[in-house]
């Protein structure tokens, strides 16, 4: 796991300020028999087949519960299909998995989903060892994070985000319903007690997100992590209830993905995203899920994955509208509304009035804001040092490298605690997921989606803004880098320069045009080594990869691009370079040609992107030409409210290695768009200002307040739990108040 998802740089920054201070797819959908108004099972088994057929295309992998699992669905399905290397997995082929659980590693509770299912689904095909080994794993099983911690054993395990809160209690629910008469060995409680304890945790996550939605929103990582737990319930638990509201969930989270595809690639703005899943489509852990589902795509299955899940469930089919919305050739703009509107920068008050009346304390504090890596917002500091210190979390891999901090928080009042967090809310809250809006144009040839005016200038950790998707490999976005360029031989270590990382921009969309102005208000203070520290490199880049499209060309600041019928122009008001690669020493992802664009002279930037596609230049005979022409005669009138500054010295470290960047001042543009037409922007935050986003003389409200989803083929009001999704006389309604799932058809 990423330390720094559970708020290391929050925790550190504390300890060091405390201490000095004291799309159109290439699959058609088949007709559809209206009568439950899902998936025909034909066609959906057929579905799970293609998907098998790639997991089962080289020899199962004794290590792996999900080649097993893969392979022995496959046994069952046909007969012709030699499944016989299943039976000859031992206990020691999972000793890697056995040893993790053992210690207590993060993302346990990942294998035990696997391990599972698996033996829920697959007992008779397995070896009777295997089947008593893992048996004894689910028994010893660590579930919830108040359980006892065996002796001389440091938890590692993080059971508070979004996704692994919904896997750990779908874990113990299906576990104690398995064996409701065992003890399970780590707790002392039977699996019937595990039920009971997990059941109403369970159905108070459905409702939070049947309410607010994902706070890790549209993320091509932990989408499919979501995926395991609800998938896990709608599969196995005995209560109906229970069956019915994850199955309805999954549904939502289906229509999110069907409505952010763009030929295979989940193409949106993400909440939650790491470098090894942007620099191509392909390498997001959705990819083999969507194409399984929906076909979009003729790119081959890039991995075996948890789409296996999926592909060996019984009980749960998807809605047939969530097909016809992956499909469709209807170009809109999709909205979203997401997570818990919780703001660090508001004003410092005494007793600070819960957002919707979500408790700051407690169990059900920890699962409503932690979840949401509110750790270190003020509202919640205090009580965040205060679980960390009560549960000796200082030992665990998560919170050791800020173990410093642990005389602070056991010796610091609450409101001195307090006090720093906002203080130093710009910086400490890197992986605070609050309410955010959405607004993703999408059309069969080209999708711009972006996060409205989410968090701007603060840290960012693992955010991402917005992008630009003409298909899986041609993606264009832009970001702040914390890091410098990643080693080939170690891409992760430095990750953050294409995660970002650093500054969130200010990002206004409207259809196809967007703006994107950087400002990070928080000093660079690259303080330490191996990523302690919290500085920022002094430019913004771009990812562009030009050897993914028919054609690129640069005119007059320009960068623009054309794959088919799709175009898209980025502008960058600070000059911008090509990087050179030497692929022997820097990660390339493979790629050969020019693909970073770097804007150097400042952290703080504006860019530009306009995307169009051929019909939009009806009667031409050289519709690129005429789009390069259009955005290539753009002047954008950029107005810096402060030039660029130098950067002073840190006086208490004389070292020249040190260095500070102030906060920016911010930026207001102007230009004529192709498309959209006169568009004005800007951000002044020093004066305390956001310039409105005004196109073709009107105001944009980038945060309608109204809505949860709103596009042309989905709508839900706020806080209403009723969804609704309709296309080419396909339904589905969603009210979970009544826990009411219907679909149908024409």
């Amino acid at each position: 796991m990423d330390w720094r998802r559970i708020g290391r740089t929050g925790f550190l920054w504390l300890a060091l300020l405390a201490v000095a201070a004291a799309a159109l797819p290439t699959g058609s959908v088949a007709s559809a028999s209206p009568s439950d108004g899902l998936v025909p099972e034909a066609e959906w088994v057929a579905r799970q087949d293609d998907y098998l057929a790639h997991a089962t295309s080289a020899p199962l992998v004794p290590s792996s519960p999900l080649s097993i699992m893969s392979h022995a669905e496959r046994g069952r399905r046909d007969s012709a299909f030699d499944a016989s290397a299943v039976a000859q997995v031992r206990p020691e082929d999972f000793s890697a998995i056995f040893e993790k659980l053992a210690a207590f590693e993060d993302t346990g509770d990942f294998d035990v989903n696997n391990l599972l299912t698996l033996i829920l689904r697959y007992r008779d095909e397995l070896d009777p060892g295997l089947v008593e080994a893992v048996e004894q794993r689910i028994l010893a099983f660590k579930y919830w994070w108040d359980e006892p911690t065996p002796e001389g054993v440091v938890d590692s395990q993080y059971y508070w985000t979004e996704n692994h809160l919904i896997i750990f209690l779908a874990n113990e629910y299906v576990a104690g319903q398995a064996y409701p008469d065992s003890v399970f060995a780590n707790s002392g409680m039977t699996g019937a007690e595990h039920v009971a304890h997990a059941d109403p945790r369970i159905r108070r996550w459905f409702e939070l997100r049947s309410r607010f939605g994902f706070s890790e929103w549209l993320s091509n990582v932990y989408w499919t992590e979501d995926l395991k737990g609800v998938l896990l319930l709608a599969e196995f638990a005995g209560d109906e209830s229970i069956r019915n509201l994850a199955d309805m969930t999954l549904d939502v989270m289906l229509v999110e993905l069907a409505s952010h595809l763009q030929q295979g690639a989940f193409g949106s703005t993400h909440g939650r995203s790491y470098m090894k899943d942007k620099l191509t489509s392909l390498d997001e852990d959705t990819f083999s899920l969507a194409k399984m589902v929906f076909d979009d795509t003729d790119r081959p299955y890039p991995h075996v994955d948890d789409a296996t899940l999926l592909a060996i469930a019984r009980r749960y089919r998807p809605p047939e509208v969530v097909r016809r919305i992956a499909s469709t050739e209807t170009t809109g703009t999709v909205r979203q509304r997401q997570s818990l509107p919780l703001d660090p920068l508001e004003p410092l008050r005494p007793d600070p009035e819960p957002v919707y009346g979500l408790p700051y304390t407690g169990e059900e504090g920890l699962m409503t804001w932690w979840s949401m890596g509110a750790f270190m917002a003020w509202q919640i500091a205090a009580f965040s040092a205060r679980f960390v210190e009560e549960n000796d979390l200082w030992k665990s891999s998560n919170f050791a490298p800020v173990a410093i901090l642990e005389p602070i928080a056991e010796n610091s009042p609450p409101s001195f605690i307090r006090m720093l967090a906002r203080t130093l809310a710009p910086v400490v809250n890197a992986g605070l997921l609050s309410q955010v809006d959405t607004s993703t144009w999408r059309s069969p040839e080209v999708m711009l989606s972006a996060a409205q005016d989410w968090r701007p200038g603060q840290r960012s950790e693992q955010a991402h803004i917005w992008q630009a998707t003409l298909d899986a490999d041609a993606l264009v976005f832009t970001n702040h880098p914390r890091d410098g360029v990643p080693p080939s031989a170690d891409p992760n270590s430095k990750e953050g320069y294409w995660t970002g990382e650093a500054s969130i921009p200010r990002v206004a969309h409207h259809e196809r045009s967007l703006v994107a102005i950087y400002s990070p208000q928080y000093p660079s203070l690259p303080i330490g080594s191996g990523g302690f520290g919290f500085g920022y490199e002094g430019y913004t880049h771009a990812f562009f990869p030009t050897e993914r499209f028919d054609e690129v060309v640069e005119r007059n600041g320009w960068v623009v691009g054309r794959l088919g019928d799709g175009y898209v122009a980025l502008w960058s008001w600070r000059p911008a370079r090509w990087r050179t690669y030497n692929p022997l020493v820097e990660h390339t992802r493979g790629l050969e040609g020019q693909f970073d664009l770097v804007a150097r002279g400042g952290p703080d930037n504006v860019w530009i992107s306009e995307v169009a596609r051929a019909q939009d230049f009806p009667g031409s005979t050289d519709p690129f030409g005429d789009f390069l022409e259009a955005v290539s005669s753009i002047r954008p009138d950029v107005i810096p409210w402060s030039g660029t500054r130098p950067c002073p010295r840190n006086p208490w470290v004389p070292s020249s290695f040190f260095c500070i960047h102030l906060p920016w001042d911010g930026f207001t543009v102007e230009y004529t768009s192709p498309t959209s037409g006169e568009v004005r922007f800007g951000w002044t935050p020093r004066a305390g200002r956001d310039v409105p986003f005004v196109v073709s003389g009107s105001e944009i409200d980038l945060h309608p307040g109204s809505m949860r989803w709103d596009s042309p083929w989905a709508h839900a009001g706020w806080d209403t739990r009723t969804y609704r999704a309709a296309l080419d006389g396909w339904s589905l309604d969603l009210d979970f108040v009544t826990e009411q799932r219907s679909a149908g058809g024409p």
